[in-house]
């Protein structure tokens, strides 16, 4: 693109994120998300959505198994699957709040890019990681800055943000990382199937469950399973479904300090003890003791 300037256009967005942001994330365009976070708030659970995100301002830290991902101002993070991360913003604050834009991955939408682009694009390589950091390209950042714009003008949004939405994708999936969205445009995929189990865990994860049976509903061997469930989740599944155990009993434990066995029970752990054991070792300090500070969006 002739005549770009990074810096100039990470400000841009940066200055039109800050106008736009909401407590809630959401903006007036479907699947588009605006975080504003003002808070260096101390190392957190959530889970990533399937998304693709764009940082203006601000440094963050995200943990996914025994993977560490850091990404800036003018750099992009994809999340192909919905996993259980820690992190955390490192320099945000009241005069230098944290900025970032999302899109959801909506899996039909980049099938259908992918059957327009045919054969040519197809990814190399084995299964891909749930989880991917790059920086932006040119390309890719003028078309955010243009969907984030589409705030001021309404009227244009209608019928020019699915334009500009596609185009974000375009952009993402023909570039370094693309390979992780490439894959959930595909109903054979690998990380198609592992997403199928990692879907299934995420709403049941207070039920026990076998994993010949997570096999079977990803449509591989057990062998296979494990070995492209931890490629794309960094983790087996037994570790991904404690993850979602503990994040979830550190949420309903800042609202229910007092109910520890109460909140034990209910994230589906039956020995008190382990729960206690696990919690501590994953979040520094006994469920007894543990105080989760809000952290403010503005």
């Amino acid at each position: 693109m002739s005549g770009f300037d990074g810096t100039v256009t990470v400000a841009l967005l940066r200055d039109l994120l800050d106008r736009h942001a909401r407590p809630d994330q959401s903006t007036a365009i479907d699947d588009v998300l605006i975080s504003r976070v003002t808070d260096p708030a101390p190392e957190g659970p959530t889970m990533t959505g399937a998304v693709v995100a764009v940082v203006a301002q601000g440094t963050k830290r995200l943990a996914l198994g025994d993977r560490v991902y850091e990404y800036g101002a003018g750099q992009y993070v994809i999340a192909s699957v919905d996993m259980p991360v820690t992190g955390r913003f490192l320099d945000a604050g009241p005069r230098h709040p944290a900025l970032g834009v999302g899109l959801i991955l909506r899996p039909e939408l980049v099938a259908e890019l992918l059957s327009q682009a045919g054969p040519a694009l197809a990814p190399t390589g084995g299964t891909p990681s749930g989880l991917a950091v790059s920086d932006t390209t040119p390309e890719l950042l003028d078309a955010v800055v243009r969907l984030v714009r589409l705030l001021d003008s309404p009227s244009d949004a209608a019928v020019l943000a699915p334009l500009i939405k596609r185009e974000i994708l375009w952009r993402v999936i023909s570039g370094p990382q693309g390979a992780a969205v490439h894959h959930l445009g595909r109903a054979d995929s690998n990380l198609t199937h592992v997403a199928r189990a990692v879907r299934w865990i995420r709403d049941h994860y207070r039920l026990p469950f076998r994993v010949e049976e997570l096999a079977s509903m990803a449509g591989m061997s057990v062998s296979a399973f494990y070995r492209h469930f931890q490629a794309v989740t960094a983790m087996s599944p037994i570790q991904f479904q404690k993850q979602i155990r503990l994040q979830e009993a550190r949420l309903l434990l800042a609202t229910r300090p007092s109910d520890v066995t109460g909140v034990c029970r209910h994230v589906g752990y039956e020995s008190l003890s382990q729960f206690s054991r696990e919690y501590r070792r994953q979040f520094g300090t006994p469920p007894s003791r543990h105080h989760v500070p809000p952290v403010r969006q503005e």
